[in-house]
């Protein structure tokens, strides 16, 4: 199950990852909510105009008509009779001239019987089945209507590919009137009505482009939100990161500081026996060793037992000075060190120790390195690492000591042909009283650990990809 990470108010980050989706998702529907308002803003705009503009045009015609055709075919032929065909082409020419250009798809006109008395469309003529609504109103004297007529609904035409013409037709009623005086017809001054006028406009292509305008809005609004949405995700992920670290540090120190109490106070109490066990331990190994060079010692069987006692109390001596080291450190000196002349005190004092266990040592180290520090602090540390080599391998084998110069540090690593480090205790190996060993006490590579980092170095221990355990210890050089 994956960890969850918390903000530092305690709002976890799983919170706030879908406060995030709520986020996009209402953004996303604010912004189609927002275009379609704009939209239908848009459209109504676009309707508005064409009215406006369908209604000049029928004023227009009403004019056109009145002063260019009716005035003059009842001083010509005393009476409008447009079965004529003089009459209706003289009609139809003006019409023509006027709605050229325009966009007009037709043009009808409707006698008091709402009989078709003229089309753009002669197959209309006479027809009575043609007449709406629309044309009674007008009849009864009332404003010109405006209808749309949609082979489609606005939304389907959201999502269709390509509109055909005609699919949005805009159909104006508009009352035709006798003009009381020659020039324009105002509201206040309205003749009484020879007919109606109905005219269709295709009005497809503009509404094309009011869904043109919609997507554009959608398409911003949405990508506007995503890029917003990443960037949020970005910062939440990024935030996760930091914070994980942060908590991972904080928890790395608590540990750390939790064992140093521990082993602060563990400290005091070991330092305090051991001490008081060192003074009666070593009365008891110069005993051992006096007696040992007695004549009296020459009993076999009593020789072996002060060798034993002497042996125990060397060791148990060793031990106790290990408890001490490890309790009360001492501080390092910064003296010039060269690390292969400390390098050559422990191969010089382990040579019979490495011939007799017939253990080989590779050196590929670099001259003239130096470090500043303790030489016999350092001596301790490497003397543990080719200790602690030597009774990894428990027989024949081979250890290779190299040597290099990393930038301002000095690099050291020592690495034998034994097991290796047993992955599942890797992370305790530098735990103070941690041991994999019957007779050990678990504090070898802690002073080594102690004695580097008192140099200001650091101390890694890993495995090597052909096998056996390598040491690696990192040392400050000294300044020119």
């Amino acid at each position: 199950m994956p960890r969850r990470f918390e903000l530092p108010g305690g709002l976890p980050f799983g919170f706030a990852r879908f406060l995030s989706w709520v986020s996009l998702v209402l953004i996303l529907a604010t912004s189609i909510v927002m275009s379609v308002v704009i939209t239908d803003s848009a459209r109504n705009t676009m309707f508005r105009k064409q009215q406006e503009f369908a209604s000049l045009l029928a004023e227009n015609l009403n004019h056109q008509i009145y002063r260019r055709f009716t005035l003059p075919t009842l001083v010509g032929f005393g009476r409008i009779a447009l079965r004529q065909p003089v009459q209706y082409e003289r009609l139809d020419q003006l019409v023509q001239s006027v709605i050229h250009g325009l966009q007009v798809s037709r043009v009808r006109i409707y006698d008091h019987g709402k009989i078709v008395s003229y089309s753009t469309d002669r197959a209309d003529l006479g027809r009575t089945d043609l007449a709406g609504p629309e044309v009674t109103v007008a009849l009864r004297d009332e404003d010109p209507s405006y209808t749309v007529d949609a082979g489609i609904s606005f939304w389907q035409a959201l999502f269709t590919p390509r509109l055909e013409p005609g699919s949005f037709i805009l159909r104006t009623t508009y009352p035709l009137r006798v003009e009381n005086r020659l020039g324009r017809i105002d509201d206040d001054d309205d003749g009484p009505i020879m007919g109606v006028l109905e005219m269709t406009q295709d009005i497809t292509n503009d509404t094309r482009s009011i869904i043109a305008f919609q997507w554009l809005i959608i398409g911003t609004a949405s990508l506007s939100s995503l890029v917003l949405f990443g960037m949020l995700l970005v910062f939440i992920r990024r935030a996760e990161r930091v914070m994980a670290e942060r908590m991972q540090e904080k928890q790395r120190l608590e540990r750390e500081l939790h064992q140093h109490e521990k082993l602060a106070g563990m400290g005091r109490v070991v330092a305090s026996i051991a001490h008081e066990i060192r003074n009666p331990l070593g009365i008891i190994r110069s005993s051992a060793e006096l007696l040992l060079k007695r004549p009296s010692s020459s009993d076999p069987v009593t020789a072996r037992i002060l060798e034993a006692i002497y042996d125990e109390a060397k060791r148990l001596s060793q031990t106790v000075n290990d408890f001490l080291d490890y309790a009360r450190p001492r501080q390092p000196r910064q003296d010039p060190v060269e690390a292969d002349g400390v390098l050559d005190r422990v191969l010089g004092f382990l040579e019979g120790e490495l011939a007799r266990r017939e253990v080989t040592v590779a050196r590929e180290t670099e001259p003239g390195i130096t470090i500043s520090g303790d030489g016999d602090l350092l001596y301790r540390a490497f003397y543990n690492i080719m200790v602690n080599a030597l009774q990894a391998m428990d027989g024949p084998g081979s250890i290779t000591v190299t040597s290099r110069r990393d930038g301002d540090a000095a690099e050291l690593a020592f690495r034998d042909s034994g097991p290796g480090f047993d992955p599942a205790n890797r992370e305790r190996l530098l735990d103070p009283f941690f041991t994999t060993k019957d007779d050990g006490t678990g504090l070898g590579l802690p002073i080594v650990n102690s004695i580097i980092t008192s140099h200001g170095g650091s101390l890694r221990i890993d495995n090597a990809p052909e096998g056996g355990a390598v040491v690696y210890v990192r040392l400050p050089l000294r300044a020119e």
